[in-house]
């Protein structure tokens, strides 16, 4: 049983409920460590149609205030609540993430990749809709290329849905894999996260997206553990119906590919937590 979900969203971004209400969630299904991972907030000229950058400015300090509270609260009574951060990664803009990550003291941090220079390609399947199956394909390779280059910063701890290109196109993203050299860029893609001493994360948000395929498919997967990559677990909930939310599918993906125990970041120190199919 998996009983750690380190990617929880919250009212201060674009979730709908709230960290004590995403919390008691996590506590109905038994967990023993839930991160928060609230968007970072994002500079102008990177922009979704509908846009909550200004609510997660205003009301940011809060979301640390509120997580830290009730790590303080929870603490005594063997329940680990973790203050995370769900960086957007923009490759024009290291200094400003260094910045970022460092203004406050975390937990953990974790990678997104949602933009392709300012372009959120995970907003609108109308995006793609025009796109041919070659201009996906070198969406799909750029997308490993900056993947590598996020984890040579050395800056994050886990990498994020790591195949969430395939969003809107799933049908295509599998032709592309099977295409010559294509799993050669994302084996150097997660060679570079492993190199990083960064976990790869695990998630089911993918079975509610349009993919409608956990995130990394099998194919990822399989190489990942060729790899020797750990991992993480993640529900990438906005919502407390969806906290650790089809984790028996994930503890059965992964333990079919001989992943026994999961990782768990905190402030510097790495603890490894066995599941169970």
């Amino acid at each position: 049983m998996i009983r750690v979900d380190l990617h929880t969203h919250t009212n201060h971004s674009h979730a709908r409920d709230s960290v004590r209400q995403m919390f008691e969630a996590g506590q109905e299904k038994g967990l023993i460590v839930q991160g928060f991972s609230e968007h970072s907030p994002r500079p102008e000229g990177y922009d979704y149609p509908e846009e909550y950058r200004e609510h997660l400015a205003a009301t940011f300090d809060d979301y640390l205030a509120e997580v830290s509270a009730l790590r303080d609260e929870q603490t005594p009574r063997g329940i680990r609540v973790l203050l995370g951060l769900e960086v957007d990664w923009f490759e024009d803009e290291v200094p400003c993430l260094r910045d970022m990550t460092t203004a406050h003291e975390y937990d953990y941090l974790i990678a997104g990749i949602h933009f392709l220079g300012r372009w959120g390609f995970d907003s609108a399947a109308a995006d793609w809709a025009p796109l041919s199956f070659e201009e996906r394909c070198a969406l799909y390779a750029r997308y490993y290329r900056t993947m590598k280059a996020m984890a040579e910063t050395r800056l994050f701890n886990i990498v994020a849905h790591p195949d969430l290109i395939k969003i809107f196109s799933v049908e295509d993203f599998h032709r592309w894999l099977d295409a010559p050299g294509s799993m050669d860029l994302i084996g150097d893609a997660l060679t570079a996260v492993r190199d990083a001493g960064m976990a790869m994360e695990i998630s089911s948000a993918g079975l509610r997206k349009p993919c409608r395929e956990v995130y990394p498919g099998p194919k990822i997967l399989k190489l990942a553990r060729n790899l020797g990559l750990p991992i993480t677990f993640a529900s990438d909930s906005h919502a407390t119906e969806q906290v650790a939310w089809n984790f028996d599918t994930l503890a059965r993906c992964a333990a079919a590919e001989g992943w026994k125990e999961s990782l768990v970041f905190c402030r510097g120190t790495v603890t490894a937590m066995p599941f169970a199919d």
